[in-house]
């Protein structure tokens, strides 16, 4: 139960810390419709996603978007259930918290609030914001922890 109601907490801190950026962003969109250099390499700028990550998928209904989007948190959900060690129930946790808070943005605005502007010289990587920098880091600790199972694993049968 307690490795459940980490993945939990970690799921909720993720989601009202996306929110929490995101409802500043829309308090000074006008001032961030430009952009604001925060230092070389980094601007804060206010852009809506209307598509998946790259703005991907454009032409597809909000709705649609949304929907499968629930369908994955649901099946990250009962994996979070089944989660054995922390650092599993962590990744869950991020990756559902950061999936909510996209989820809720397109239910509100139709797209997703990204406000995260990385650079190099006159070539920027596509606004993010930080839902999508939790289900990055989420994938990547579960990548990691399946990695490791499986070598472990190896070990074992040896």
């Amino acid at each position: 139960m307690a490795i459940r109601s980490l993945g939990i907490c970690v799921s909720v801190a993720a989601f009202a810390a996306d929110q929490a950026s995101k409802a500043f962003v829309l308090a000074n969109a006008d001032t961030l419709a430009a952009g604001i250099p925060v230092f070389p390499g980094f601007n804060l700028i206010f852009h809506r996603n209307y598509g998946v990550t790259f703005g991907f998928f454009q032409n597809v209904p909000w709705w649609g978007l949304a929907l499968v989007a629930t369908a994955v948190v649901l099946f990250l959900v009962v994996s979070l259930i089944r989660a054995t060690q922390a650092a599993e129930a962590i990744a869950y946790g991020m990756v559902i918290g950061g999936a909510l808070g996209n989820i809720l943005d397109r239910l509100r605005f139709g797209g997703v609030t990204d406000f995260l502007d990385f650079y190099l010289g006159t070539t920027h990587w596509p606004a993010f914001n930080l839902a999508d920098a939790f289900v990055v880091c989420g994938v990547g600790v579960l990548l990691i922890f399946t990695g490791r199972e499986k070598v472990a694993s190896s070990e074992i049968s040896k």
